[in-house]
Formats: structure tokens, sequence, C-alpha cells
């Protein structure tokens, strides 16, 4: 919001200075991003007169003028702008006189001299020499009516100041000048122009056929027919001035009009060319197909979530936010229908954005508009375009079907003492709302408001709360420490912090990533086999649409970025959240209902084993490099590894992470369909495991050393080629041998290239080497053997194994 502090003080003057008013506005939280002068420091520029122009004896492009400014004599200038003529009125610099500095950041100082042998007592500026504006198309010709002499400083008000206001969204009703000015009342204790809307004179008695058929579009609309207009008239100076200030290009008339009483009091209007309307208009939500023309010359295509304005025949109005080219006025318009509305903030909200432009209108309208005051303000239009336009007014036509209604909103003093951390009275309350011109009544330590129709943001007790502090001053609020008592959190020695458990894969050859909790849909799909995935509403890119359930996504799209990279070898991992349905889940500080938001720990491996060197031949990382990270990553916990299935994941070189008889995660080589789907030259070994598994950290507990030697048997079974290594361990550890195999080994695996006599073709030997031990007597050689005769048949009746001969 950016407007000249001139503006501001016809509404409220306090007694201070620039500089401090931007303080008092930037602490109540209208924040003064910026302070800029209308116009740089130069003197000795006067408004002069040119009596005559004749053409330079010696360049063709240059003028001789004879020049009045008020000094007393005429004077005689040279000039080469191409619009200088007898009689226009224009900025004149004299002798001495000290332009903006130029490029160079020099003052440019006007000296008596001579241009192609004529003397030059002067010179003749445009807006750009002044560092007015940009146009350097000639000089700048002022209105017919500047007095003579007078400091060009003076004539165009150039002593001033502009404000730039950083509002936030709440603070709808301080997007006008007046609004501003009614805070400042606020603040400063100045008093507040009041403003009257007095009634034109009604001279024709036409109306326009008005229907409203959405009410929660649009709640009030409100209109007049004014005839005979003259469109071609000309914005006064005064009110080009201020919306050029307010940052605003003149256009028309009318459009400035318009522009005009929006800065003014907030009030976003429209003015249709009456003649172009066909019959009347109806107030609707858009349909499927229905096409409009904006001002802006898009065409755009609105359905029933967009507002419009509509004619007998066609869309003519986006609602709350352009108008159409169809009606829109022009030089050739006589008739006009000016409308003032209020639109629903949560019916244009987000409109605008859909069709990739923004207005001033949508801007004010999604934030909230005053209902109360549609009549008031056309009043005001009408005024202004009587004097400007001139024609003649109809009636009013005012439409109420729905407006807002404005809930009591109740403070509890003792409670803003709190918030705001402070003592604050009942009395000072009272008396912030009575100076921001909120009606309110008092109870027993209680101020109860009712916002005024210029407040959308008043809605709870914390708005109010906002209110008093801001009013009071923050500067205010005192200098205290906070008391809070830090208590930290103490992790119990059976857990790790996730923090180690970076460091070991850190150490293991991995470098961690972080990557977007939101991903593509197809990642969901196809690496975890979700089909249903959380959807965002409004996601920051198409392509990143839904929360992701799995972070195996995420690590290929980071090997792929690498190997773009031309990198080879490639280990990363990433700990992160997963968003998964589940309806168990309550609502709480750190839960949201049916959302489980678990931690996991994902790992990729990818290219050779081992970086290149002599001592070890190149081969490319397998499964079991990438179990035995996780073995090392788990330790000192056992995990088993039981073949699974995995949507991401190679159907047979799958297995689940089983710890405690619990599934903690999955690791696996990337399916073959993915690989070739996802562009790859090889396939990644990946591991997702729940980080609280990751967490778990056993607290070792003593054990005496073993009074009695172990001993070590080894066994060779043949078994049938589809038994598995888990299955033997199990086999043998479940033995009844009384407890005397401690531990049991897989160190050989012996397969023929054919059949023999006592290995089938469908058969393999394994080789076992047990480990036995009592701690309280010495094995004897009938324990032993009977320990492993226990071992032979158990793997007989559970696997079909027999001892090889």
């Amino acid at each position: 919001m950016q407007f000249p502090e001139s503006w501001l003080r016809e509404f409220c003057n306090p007694p201070i200075g620039t500089q401090e008013l931007a303080d008092i506005l930037t602490m109540a939280g209208l924040e003064v991003e910026e302070l800029r002068p209308v116009a740089p420091p130069f003197q000795r520029i006067v408004v002069a007169q040119v009596l005559e122009v004749a053409k330079h004896p010696n360049a063709d492009r240059l003028n001789v003028c004879q020049v009045d400014a008020g000094t007393g004599q005429t004077l005689n200038i040279v000039c080469g702008a191409p619009n200088v003529r007898p009689g226009i009125k224009v900025p004149c610099a004299l002798v001495g006189a000290e332009l903006p500095p130029g490029e160079d950041g020099k003052p440019f100082q006007i000296k008596l001299g001579k241009l192609r042998g004529v003397e030059s007592q002067g010179m003749l500026c445009s807006a750009r020499e002044l560092k007015l504006s940009e146009d350097h198309g000639g000089l700048l010709v002022l209105d017919d009516g500047a007095p003579i002499g007078q400091d060009i400083r003076e004539h165009l008000k150039l002593d001033d100041v502009l404000f730039t206001l950083k509002l936030t969204p709440n603070l709808a009703h301080c997007l006008s000048v007046y609004g501003i000015a009614r805070e400042v009342s606020a603040l400063t204790g100045a008093p507040l122009k009041a403003v009257a809307f007095a009634p034109v004179p009604v001279k024709n008695t036409d109306t326009l056929r008005v229907a409203i058929e959405a009410a929660d579009l649009c709640g009030r609309f409100s209109g007049r027919v004014i005839r005979n207009v003259n469109t071609r008239a000309r914005t006064p100076a005064w009110m080009v001035e201020r919306l050029e200030r307010c940052g605003q290009r003149p256009v028309t008339a009318l459009v400035d009009i318009s522009n005009y009483v929006m800065f003014e009091f907030g009030r976003p209007s429209h003015i249709f060319d009456f003649d172009k309307i066909h019959g009347g208009l109806t107030v609707r939500w858009g349909r499927q197909g229905e096409r409009l023309k904006l001002l802006n010359g898009n065409t755009i295509e609105v359905d029933e979530k967009v507002g419009v304005i509509a004619d007998d025949e066609a869309v003519e109005s986006l609602a709350g936010i352009m108008g159409g080219d169809a009606t829109a006025v022009s030089d050739d318009t006589h008739n006009i229908y000016v409308e003032a509305a209020f639109w629903w903030p949560h019916s244009v909200a987000g409109r605008s954005r859909r069709y990739n432009f923004s207005t001033d209108a949508g801007h004010r309208f999604e934030r909230g508009v005053d209902p109360a005051l549609t009549v008031e303000h056309i009043e005001r239009i009408s005024q202004l375009v009587l004097e400007i336009c001139g024609g003649e007014a109809g009636p009013m036509d005012d439409q109420i079907v729905n407006l807002p209604q404005r809930a009591p909103v109740t403070l509890r003093v003792e409670r803003a003492a709190k918030v705001i951390g402070m003592p604050v009275t009942q009395r000072q309350c009272a008396d912030v709302f009575r100076r921001l011109g909120l009606s309110f009544t008092e109870g027993d330590g209680t101020v109860t408001v009712t916002p005024p129709s210029w407040r959308f943001d008043l809605q709870i007790e914390e708005d109010l709360i906002e209110e008093v502090i801001r009013v009071l001053g923050y500067q205010n609020l005192p200098d205290t420490a906070p008391l809070g008592p830090i208590v930290p959190r103490v992790r119990t020695e059976s857990q790790r912090g996730l923090h180690a458990v970076r460091r070991t894969l850190a150490g293991l050859g991995y470098q961690e990533t972080l990557n977007f909790s939101f991903v593509e849909e197809r990642w969901e799909r196809d690496f975890a086999g979700n089909v249903q995935p959380i959807r965002l509403l409004n996601p920051i890119a198409s392509s990143l649409s839904v929360m992701r359930s799995s972070l195996i996504g995420s690590l290929v799209q980071v090997l792929r970025f690498n190997l773009a990279r031309k990198a080879g070898r490639v280990r990363v991992f990433e700990a992160g959240r997963v968003f998964l349905r589940d309806d168990s889940v309550p609502e709480s500080d750190a839960t949201v209902a049916g959302l489980h938001q678990p931690m996991r720990v994902c790992g990729l491996a990818y290219g050779p084993a081992a970086p290149v060197q002599w001592g070890v031949p190149e081969r490319l990382v397998d499964f079991f490099d990438v179990k035995g990270d996780l073995a090392q990553l788990l330790a000192p916990l056992q995990p088993r590894f039981v073949v699974a299935e995995h949507p991401a994941f190679h159907p047979g070189r799958c297995a689940a992470i089983v710890l405690d008889d619990g599934v903690v995660g999955h690791l696996g080589e990337l399916h073959p369909k993915w690989r070739q789907a996802y562009e790859l030259p090889h396939a990644p070994v990946v591991f997702e495991i729940e980080a609280a598994a990751l967490q778990r950290r056993p607290v070792p507990t003593y054990k005496p050393i073993a009074r009695q030697q172990a001993v070590t048997r080894d066994l060779a079974v043949i078994v049938a080629d589809n038994v598995r290594y888990d299955a033997l361990i199990e086999a043998v550890q479940a033995a009844p041998t009384g407890g005397l195999v401690r531990d049991v080994t897989l160190f050989d695996i012996y397969k023929p290239k054919a059949a023999t006599g006592e290995i089938g073709a469908d058969e393999h030997s394994v080789a076992l080497r047990l480990e036995l031990l009592d701690d309280d007597a010495t094995l004897t050689d009938e324990r032993i053997e009977a320990a492993v005769q226990a071992v032979v048949d158990t793997l007989g009746s559970r696997l079909g194994g027999r001892l090889r001969g």
C-alpha cells in the first residue's frame, strides 16, 4: 500500500514529524517498508510561460524561446524539446539553479551560456530532468492556471513523502488512506476528519434490472445510472497527482475516479457502459464452458466455482476481480452504470491466482471490504463523475440479501494481561476500543466488543488482545528474562539417538541426503504399492502432490541425479518421516488424527562394492554387502532376514528384517522393471527400516567367563536345494540337546556338477560347525555324541537331512 503523506494528513494530522509517524505505524503492526520523497532536492525552478518560439539560426533541432518566469524581464532560452510551443506553462530552471544529480551523482548547475552562438538564460525542464518520472518525451506541461514565478516545488506539492506499507492479510481495513488515517487517530489521539457522503441530485428516472441469484457470492449490490457523461473529459491534475503517488497510472477520467475512491476509502467499484448491457444484470456463479474477455485483454473460461456478473446474453464481469471488455467504457460512451457491491471474501479468494493475474480489487475483496457503505461510496463516485464529466444521475438501487453477522467477542482482562506479559487494566482495554471506534460493553473483568462492519479480523479473544497491545505500544512491554524451566529429556541407556544412527551409517560409507516429504504420485505407486496416497490440497508443484509413505522413491531420484553427473559409485541414506493412514491415531499436540507419522531410515548402495584399488577385484555391490552393513548398524541386536516380497524389490532377492518376531523393515535389490523404468544401468540394493528399531540398544549384562572348555564338532549334512539357511539354524537350535549347543556356523556348501550316488540332483551338502559347552561340568564323549545325534535327528525330522558318508 503506497500513498502520499499529505493525503493522509488531510484526514488526520497529528503534531508529529514524518519519521515519528512512520515509527508509530510500524510499531502498531502497519510496517512502513519505505519512506521516499516525492522529488529529490533542487532549487530555483519556477513556473514559466513560453511567449514566443523561433527556430535557432544555427541548429535545425533547437528553438529560441522567449519566456516569462516572473523575474520582471523576458528570458531568452534555447530549447530542443519537441513539444515546446507558445502559451504553455512549464518548469524553468533559472541561472544558478541546481537540478537533481545525474548518472555521475553530481548536481547539474544551470549557468548563463551560449548554445550554437545564441545566449541561453536558463533551461526549460522535462519531468525526467526533475526526476519526477522517466518520461522524456518533452517538456513537463503544467496547468494553464499555474501562477507564473511560483516555485515548482510549491506548485506541484513536491515537498511530500511517499509511505509504502507492508500490510499483513488481517489488516484489510488499512487498504485505504482513510483506513490508515483512522488507525493514526487511534494511535496518536489526533482528531479524525469526519467524511460526509451527500446524495447527488437525481435528474433521471432510469434504473437497471439486477437479480442476485447467489447470496453466498454477493451479499449486497448497489448501483445507479448516470446519463450524458462526457467520457473524454480530462482527469484533474490533483487527482492524477494522487493516483501517481499511489503507484497508479492514470487512464481515463471514469477509470481514474473509480481508482481514486478505491485508494481513498478502500472501495473497489466498476463502471459499465450502460448502453452495452443487454437487458439486466444477474449476479451468479459461473457455468461450465462460459467465456469472458477481460479488460486486460485475456479471455478466460469460468465454471461453477467462479462468481460472475452476466447480462441477458453473456457474462460481462468477473465478480470482485475485473470487468469485461464488452461493457467497458470508451470515448464513445454517453451513459454509464456505476456498481459497488459486497462480495464474500471466500468467494473471491484464490480466483485471481487461478487465472495467473492479480488486481487491486481482488486483493481487497478477498480480505474483506466494508459492506455497510456501498451506497455512500457510490454517492462519492457520482459526485466526482458529475464534477469532472458532467451528466445526470438516476435513483440509487440498493439490494441487500446476505450481510455478515458480527458475533460479539469477549476479552478477559486477566487473560489479556497474561498473554501480553504485562499488567493491563479494564479501563485501558476499554480506552483502546473507544479510540479504535469499536462499540463495546463492560462486565466484571471483561470487555465485550461487537466488531464494526469494516473489521473482518476481529473474531476471537486473541484478536482483541492484539488490538490492546498494539495501541498501547509494543515498546512499553517490559524487558523480562524468560523464567520457563529447562528440563532435559534424558534418554535411557537402552536407546541411542537418531544422530548416532546417522554417524554409524556415515562410518559405513553412506552419505546423508535430505528430501521433500511430498513426492511424485508415481513413486508411491511403484515403490510402496500405495494407490491411494495422502494428497496435498495446495502442492508447491504439480509433480510433488502426495505425501510419501516410503523413502525409497526419494533415494532412487537422488541416485538418478548422481548418475546424470557421472557418479559411478553411490552410497546414500535418509532418515525422515513417512505418512500413513491410521484411523487409530488421535488428535493431539504431537499427532494428526488419522495419520501415523513414523521415522524411518532408508539406504541405497549402487556401483562397485569397494572403491577402485589394487587389493580387491572390482565387482558390483550385492545383497549380502548391504546385509552386512545392516548387521553392523543393528549390532548388538541380531536380526533375522526372512524371504519376503515387496513392491519395490526383486521377487527373488528380497528379505524382511525381523527382530523379536516382528518385521521392522525390508532389504532387497531393486525390481528389474523399476530399474528399466527409471533408466538405471544396474540395480541398486536398498533397505528401509523403522528408526525405532535402530535406536534400540540392549544394555550389556554381566556373564561370567566359562570355567569349562568348549568342544566343537563338524557335521556334513545333505539337504534339499530349497532348504534355507535360517531353517537350518532354527532346526539346530530346536534340537533337544539340553542347552549344550551354544553356537552353530555354516562354513561350507558343496554342490556336485552332476548327481552322484549319495547326493541327488536337487540336493547339496552343507557343513555345520557346532560349539558345545556346559558351564557346570566337563563334557563327556557320551554327552557330546548324544547332543550331536539329537541335532542330526532334528535335521532329519524337520528338513529331511541326512549325514553325508
